[in-house]
């Protein structure tokens, strides 16, 4: 790819642009070290920056996700019949090569995604991270020597499932697609990722490096097209060992019967309504600071956003003037501008939703303290037609607003008022997602007992959103099952198979056959 630096601007153009750079000959799927063409409907990529298209790729249909599945099962034999230390030295070459593309990516990812540059740059060398930590773990997947009675020497092994597909969201395409393939790889699992099909380029770019650094044909495939017929083929497949998911509550459900189906187990991360407390003995201001990275990075589109806001009623007024004066002073344009903070909302159908949900808030009781118009460097100017939803703080967001339990997915919190810690615990609790939440106190006891309390997969104190490959990431509820990081998920990765070794030679069992 011939650009290494950012552009000036972002515009339907510059996406273009970018795009012909990473791929001359057009986007596609990425089977067997190559990028093939498909032939199917046509997908049409459009600019969240310019709400205008840039691009068009075709659907591999049926038959193309059928020929993804036998360069993969090829993929897994060859990679499963390397040893750990020669599958590490390989992922330590991808986690090297995803390093020296860094900005590449970072460009690529922005331009087609509409995530501020910054972001991207950050995520981008969070890829690196991912394959450099788990080319740790790939040769040290050991077994067990297990004492039985008897004359026997039992042992285990960690076998991997042969063919993964992980089916990654539109929000963090790069940083997803290296999340969940640097572990099963490790394992020694070939893998398929079924990007969204709004953002499949840096999927198939990622994969591209993998392979110029070492990945055999097949070990890495991208399934790029619609989740009606190339997702439904590999998520019911019997050739596929297991499969992870991350994305919406519906869509996983219907992934996961589809493969339970089929016999294949599935391991889903989906989506969250996580609240941020803080009590009136907190830093305020670094709280303030945490309640705005939690909800507004990204623009809000992240599974673990903070977008339930509850205060301590003694300091509840005051602590929202100062979330709502910050939110105001964040810098929302250009995704390929260094300076830009916040971005678009990624996709059309998404922009629709949240723009619904902000109507039905407010509708339920919620008063809007931000984000009513777009600023006059949006407005006026070419940018004015992409998915821009400023960043909007609703107060007065009471169990009884339907934003108290619905993920909106976008730069939109919910904040209400509490009196007691009991309180603040139920309501953090009073929805059906587990994934994430945060408690602010200056009082050690109370943030463990919150911690120990709120129903999350994850729970930060004094702090919001960090999360690291080394550190297990998951849910509870209808935010999934199954971890995707950290040294645990590869026990998701592998099956343990049993070995027994008579030391002895053994009687028969049944005297009519003993001499």
């Amino acid at each position: 790819m011939s650009i290494t630096t950012a552009p000036a601007a972002s515009s339907t153009a510059t996406a273009r642009t970018v795009l012909d750079s990473a791929f001359p000959s057009g986007l596609g799927a990425f089977v067997d070290g190559e990028v093939v063409a498909g032939s199917g409907a046509s997908v049409t990529l459009t600019s969240a920056a310019t709400g205008e298209a840039f691009a068009t790729y075709a659907d591999p249909g049926t038959g193309g996700a059928d020929a993804i599945l036998q360069s993969s099962v090829r993929g897994a034999a060859a990679w499963g019949s390397l040893n750990g230390f020669e599958r590490a030295a390989i992922l330590r070459n991808v986690s090297r090569m995803v390093e020296a593309h860094t900005e590449e990516l970072a460009i690529l990812e922005s331009a087609t995604t509409g995530k501020p540059i910054r972001d991207a740059r950050v995520e981008a060398s969070k890829v690196a991270e991912m394959f450099g930590y788990y080319a740790g773990w790939a040769d040290k997947l050991t077994g067990q020597t297990i004492p039985v009675p008897g004359p026997w020497h039992t042992y285990t092994e960690r076998v991997p499932w042969g063919v993964v597909v992980a089916i990654t969201p539109w929000n963090a395409p790069l940083f997803t697609a290296g999340w969940n393939s640097a572990a099963p790889l490790a394992a020694g699992n070939a893998v398929i990722i079924k990007p969204s099909e709004f953002t499949p380029a840096t999927t198939v770019r990622l994969a591209q490096l993998a392979h110029e650094a070492g990945l055999p044909d097949g070990v890495f495939n991208v399934a790029v097209g619609l989740g009606q017929t190339v997702g439904a083929t590999l998520t019911s497949d019997r050739r596929v060992g297991k499969v992870s998911f991350i994305g919406s509550v519906p869509t996983g459900r219907r992934v996961a019967v589809a493969a339970a189906e089929a016999g294949i187990p599935a391991l889903l991360e989906l989506g969250g309504k996580s609240a941020n407390i803080v009590f009136a003995d907190a830093d305020l201001e670094r709280a303030a600071d945490g309640a705005i990275s939690a909800i507004f990075s990204g623009a809000g589109q992240s599974c673990v956003a903070g977008s339930r806001l509850l205060v301590e009623r003694s300091v509840h007024a005051r602590f929202i003037d100062m979330v709502a004066e910050r939110a105001a002073r964040l810098r929302v344009g250009d995704p390929l501008d260094a300076a830009t903070e916040v971005g678009p909302i990624i996709t059309a159908p998404q922009f629709a939703t949240v723009t619904s949900l902000i109507e039905q808030g407010m509708n339920d009781g919620g008063r809007r303290l931000t984000g009513g118009t777009l600023p006059e460097s949006l407005a006026g100017s070419s940018l004015a037609g992409g998915h821009w939803v400023m960043p909007t703080l609703l107060d007065g967001v009471t169990p009884a607003n339907r934003l108290e339990t619905t993920e909106v997915f976008g730069p939109v919190v919910g904040a209400d008022a509490f009196d007691t810690e009991a309180e603040a615990i139920a309501r953090a609790n009073n929805t059906n997602f587990g994934l994430a939440g945060a408690v602010w106190t200056s009082d050690v006891s109370r943030a463990h007992h919150i911690a120990r309390e709120v129903k999350a997969g994850t729970f930060w104190i004094n702090s919001y959103k960090t999360i690291h490959v080394a550190v297990p990431f998951g849910g509870f509820g209808d935010s999934g099952h199954g971890r995707s990081s950290g040294p645990g998920v590869l026990d998701e990765y592998t099956q343990t198979k049993a070995v027994w070794v008579p030391t002895r030679a053994a009687g028969s069992p049944f005297p009519s056959l003993s001499y």
